[in-house]
């Protein structure tokens, strides 16, 4: 999909979410049976909408999210690949999406409206906890280990010649010679508060005067490694394409960018009705680690696989659940 036509279907999205074709959902892709997660009576043909953004990671995290509930005998419908993290906010709160995995630091910052994220993983999970319930009515489970947040990284050949390893030294290039730190970003990323701009803020250099050309996420990344277009690229943490394209992730050297915890997150009333899904869910989300989801990234962005068939595959691996 274009930049373009991204950025028109984001903002169609925000304003009509029946334009974008949110209905009641499809299907599963895969029928999954218990594992060690057993049916549970209070879920047992409940119907539950599993909503997720529409970029690799968050659609994985939306279909495990999907076999886990399928698993303890709810009647799952699929929504994941919402154009959009606003989109797919708007979805919650409006309930057509019942639950979805969402990350601490988005919340923080774009949902919430802070500007500095909590350096303390903990204090901010819980400060995003109680100010969302008090606010939205959101309820936030416990997080999982993961951490995927921002980052700008660089091929070694760009290290090489810029000697830039940390934000603080890119943000030198860029004010000595932006032409030398050319930066592939998204179109959130450029316009984000914990992206580009809040960056530029906190390493002191005009985001103005950088060269930003806009590109896809998913084509940042061999753009970065090709070093042609992009001399910098914006790159997420957990994903498997920074260490199959020798990346180098810039260092955070004054820890801005927020730290991206993922929360199984619900409207209150939806979750006072099903309280069993905090136990149900618990397990799974604490096994998700920065190691297993990089894993389960790369096995999509690189080696082309299906991410159904990555979430469900690492569902019957960890014992969660059996195939069907």
């Amino acid at each position: 999909m274009g930049v373009l036509v991204r950025s028109v279907l984001a903002v169609v999205c925000a304003l009509s979410l029946a334009a974008c074709g949110l209905g009641s959902g499809g299907t599963v892709p895969f029928q999954v049976g218990p594992g060690s997660i057993r049916p549970v009576p209070g879920l047992e043909g409940v119907k539950i909408t599993v909503g997720s953004k529409e970029y690799t990671e968050q659609v994985i995290l939306g279909y495990i999210l999907e076999y886990t509930l399928e698993a303890a005998g709810a009647d799952v419908r699929d929504l994941t690949g919402i154009v959009g993290s606003r989109s797919t906010r708007e979805a919650q709160l409006s309930q057509q999406v019942d639950v979805a995995y969402e990350f601490t630091g988005n919340a923080w910052i774009n949902y919430l409206g802070h500007e500095k994220p909590i350096a303390d993983t903990r204090k901010q999970f819980e400060s995003v906890r109680d100010e969302d319930r008090a606010r939205n009515d959101m309820v936030w489970l416990e997080p999982g280990p993961m951490d995927d947040t921002y980052a700008l990284a660089a091929s070694a050949a760009v290290v090489q010649r810029t000697g830039v390893r940390t934000l603080s030294q890119y943000a030198d290039l860029v004010r000595r010679d932006p032409a030398a730190a050319k930066t592939c970003v998204d179109t959130e990323f450029r316009a984000r508060q914990d992206g580009f701009p809040g960056m530029a803020a906190a390493y002191g250099f005009d985001p103005a005067r950088a060269r930003t050309p806009i590109l896809q996420v998913g084509i940042i990344y061999q753009a970065t490694a090709d070093a042609t277009e992009c001399d910098f690229g914006e790159v997420f943490t957990t994903d498997g394409r920074i260490a199959a394209l020798d990346l180098t992730v810039l260092e955070d050297d004054k820890q801005f960018f927020a730290h991206y915890n993922p929360s199984v997150t619900m409207k209150r009333a939806f979750f006072e009705a099903h309280p069993e899904i905090a136990e149900v869910t618990a397990p799974v989300t604490a096994a998700l680690t920065n190691e297993a989801v990089i894993e389960l990234n790369e096995a999509v962005d690189v080696d082309g696989e299906d991410p159904s068939v990555v979430a469900r595959d690492w569902m019957i691996a960890k014992g969660f659940v059996t195939a069907r």
